[in-house]
């Protein structure tokens, strides 16, 4: 099999086709399928039931997050972390490959990706093109669901990749660190709601849309691309950044698509707009629609 560095981000689906092939997808390299999608609209373990890659388990992102917290989708406690992809046969020696079957290519794959890599996992993919692409190509799917073995997981909070609240509101006026927002433009201006919120953005912060560093196909864009994008937005990845959105999950494609420039630190604000928009004074919600009504 062609090597491929476990401390690379991206794996193709040539190489995961091939490992699968010779039967490699087990202890050491454990493949999660982590979907999710709004409940009116897809049904993701329900699809992991019908069709996924061989020897694939499901990351439930709705059961490995904080419960008790009122955003979506918040980082569990360590030992909670452990235990849930302990249970999936996800051990501290494992390399772990994530996708999921967005239509976009990836879209919650990230996620779990920087989960694993908060929790001081370093062995993680992300598979490029995800699911689409991987049907595309004629690769193998089934429908029998696998057993992993458990393993023991050790989690370490890198607190370095995730940003607080109260970090963020210290950085408005100390600037210590770049913010840049994935979500789409006219979230992050302020002109369309936000999934039912009043929209809008952290002030200081620099938008560069999730979908900027895909392909048409739903590959990642290559690292010339991404640096350019970066650029562009006078991003400059040789210093501190976080990023945000609108729940903490398509920020994890900046910090992928820097990631694969080089930029291995950057850090996630957790609660993004979700939380911005419950606890920031008015002040710190920077709106078109606001300054124009005004």
């Amino acid at each position: 099999m062609a090597r491929q560095g476990l401390s690379r981000a991206l794996v193709s689906a040539a190489w995961l086709s091939e490992a699968v092939f010779f039967g490699r997808v087990g202890s050491g390299l454990r493949v999660l399928d982590a979907s999710w999608y709004p409940p009116k609209e897809r049904n993701a373990r329900q699809e992991f039931r019908e069709r996924h890659i061989p020897g694939a388990s499901f990351f439930d992102i709705e059961e490995c997050r904080d419960k008790s917290s009122p955003y979506d989708f918040m980082l569990p406690s360590e030992s909670h972390f452990a235990d849930y992809v302990g249970r999936l046969g996800v051990s501290n020696d494992t390399h772990v490959v994530v996708y999921d079957g967005d239509e976009v290519g990836t879209f919650y794959a990230p996620r779990a990706w920087w989960m694993f890599r908060a929790f001081g996992h370093k062995e993680v993919s992300v598979l490029n093109g995800g699911f689409k692409n991987w049907v595309k190509e004629g690769h193998p799917v089934t429908a029998e669901v696998s057993q992993p073995t458990p393993a023991v997981f050790k989690a370490r909070l890198n607190r370095a990749l995730v940003k607080t609240f109260e970090e963020m509101v210290q950085n408005v006026s100390s600037i210590k660190f770049q913010v840049v927002d994935s979500r789409p433009e006219g979230r992050f201006r302020g002109t369309e709601l936000d999934q039912g919120l009043e929209s809008g953005h952290i002030p200081g912060a620099v938008n560069i849309p999730f979908h900027s560093f895909l392909s048409e196909t739903g590959h990642e864009k290559s690292i010339e691309e991404i640096q350019e994008i970066f650029r562009a937005k006078k991003v400059d990845l040789s210093k501190p950044l976080t990023a945000t959105c609108r729940k903490g999950v398509t920020a994890c494609q900046i910090a992928l698509a820097a990631f694969l420039c080089g930029k291995q630190d950057v850090a996630v604000y957790d609660g993004s707009w979700s939380e911005w928009f419950h606890r920031a004074p008015p002040h710190y919600k920077v709106s078109e629609v606001k300054r124009n009504k005004a």
